[in-house]
């Protein structure tokens, strides 16, 4: 009897922000790939997270929520999650099904021009009841005529599986694009810097999070030690915000760099030497010059 054969692809997970997208992926994935937050609009690039399983690889794309820009930073992540519908064979609407709000009304306008096939996903299923979710699961097919729909957990794990199978379902027989280890096509010095913006999201309040870029300056193995030593600078727009991150007597910046060593230490495997700096450069979400030096390139 042939083997099954190998089944391989892209998809697309798009939603207003904070929905649970970065939790989703990470829960799948079996390891932080894209970084968590509470706060809105975290994830600002398209992270490539690598699913493999015997008979099949889906590469998903984690994109950035989609929403009104305010800025020219906001402008490029909504143009990156829109380019990203038109370079895959599925699309994961994912929504949080306790709340629908005027911006998922946003994406399924931009979802209807999409040839891919679209999947429902009716995100944090703990927080309802059964019923809520069938509810939703109805108005879902009723209303809106997605190719499929179903409700899940990303926190608990709920359905996921079930999740990955209704994914294989929309992909083509294909080759393994990348080695079976793999979780991410980034490099170390992309996910080391989002490990660090992910604290800095975590210990600050109101502005400052958004104000915030990190660029590695270096990363390289101590000659004399299993050790990697980084420095990097955190990058704000306001001297008041230069202030808040370093905090009295450097406390903030402490603690800052204490929870992303840690995680760091945990993605390389290795003991970490973090070495953090603060410097302003006034307005750069508005600066195209700045966007691109950070990273966000169009």
């Amino acid at each position: 009897m042939p083997e099954p054969a190998f089944r391989s692809g892209f998809a697309a997970v798009v939603g207003r922000p904070n929905v649970g997208k970065s939790t989703l992926l990470n829960t799948l994935i079996g390891q932080k790939v894209a970084i968590v937050s509470q706060k809105p609009q975290t994830t600002r690039n398209i992270i490539q997270c690598i699913y493999t399983q015997d008979d099949a690889q889906i590469v998903f794309l984690d994109t950035p929520g989609i929403h009104k820009p305010k800025h020219r930073l906001g402008e490029y992540m909504v143009q990156t999650a829109k380019r990203a519908l038109d370079e895959v064979d599925v699309i994961l609407f994912l929504t949080d099904v306790s709340m629908w709000t005027a911006d998922d009304a946003l994406i399924l306008g931009l979802l209807k021009t999409a040839e891919a096939p679209v999947i429902a996903v009716l995100n944090k299923s703990d927080l309802v009841t059964d019923s809520h979710c069938q509810r939703e699961i109805g108005r879902m097919r009723s209303q809106y005529g997605f190719t499929e729909v179903i409700a899940v957990s990303a926190v608990e794990g709920t359905n996921l599986s079930e999740l990955i199978g209704l994914i294989l379902t929309f992909l083509p027989e294909g080759p393994q694009y990348y080695p079976t280890d793999w979780i991410t096509d980034h490099p170390e010095r992309f996910v080391v810097a989002e490990l660090i913006r992910e604290q800095v999201l975590a210990y600050t309040d109101q502005e400052v999070p958004h104000s915030v870029a990190v660029d590695v300056d270096a990363m390289e193995d101590d000659e004399k030690q299993p050790l990697v030593r980084i420095r990097a600078t955190i990058y704000v727009e306001r001297t008041s915000q230069k202030g808040i991150v370093i905090g009295k007597h450097g406390n903030m910046l402490k603690n800052i760099g204490s929870g992303a060593r840690r995680e760091i230490e945990t993605l390389l495997g290795v003991r970490v030497f973090l070495d953090l700096w603060v410097k302003v450069k006034k307005d750069w979400r508005h600066k195209s010059g700045s966007l691109k030096e950070f990273g966000y390139r169009s």
